[in-house]
């Protein structure tokens, strides 16, 4: 993948990319405002997607300056980030947060993202731990 680009195999596009995610999250994240839903994949990189309801953020400009610090976020550490599908949600108050905090916020997000993955990929057995020898 591109290092600076934020192509479409970078993205979760469709309902059914969505549902994978929240049909059994791996991992889950809480930071002031967001919340970020994780599932391992296997497609060699991660992807992200949002989800920004006007029920939380009321104005679409309000809106759009989140996904927008969102993505670019995402596209500076995506080389970085294990191989997992990202939803993040965006809750109330998210809009109360200047760029600086956002982008803050966001970092400390991708960190946990990783040391959390990298603890349940030790954790989680492998098929050959589960395999009983007769």
């Amino acid at each position: 993948m591109s290092h600076q680009g934020f192509p479409r195999p970078l993205r979760l596009l469709s309902a059914g990319d969505f549902r994978y995610v929240f049909e059994q999250a791996d991992l889950k994240i809480h930071a002031k405002g967001m919340l970020a839903l994780a599932r391992f994949n296997t497609c060699g990189h991660a992807r992200v997607g949002l989800i920004v309801g006007k029920k939380n953020v009321k104005l679409a400009v309000q809106r759009n300056r989140f996904k927008r610090q969102a993505r670019e976020s995402f596209r500076l550490r995506q080389e970085q980030l294990p191989t997992v599908d990202v939803v993040i949600l965006a809750r109330r108050g998210v809009h109360e947060l200047d760029n600086a905090t956002l982008q803050r916020q966001l970092h400390g997000m991708w960190k946990r993202l990783q040391r959390d993955a990298s603890r349940h990929s030790q954790a989680a057995p492998t098929p050959a731990d589960t395999r009983r020898d007769a």
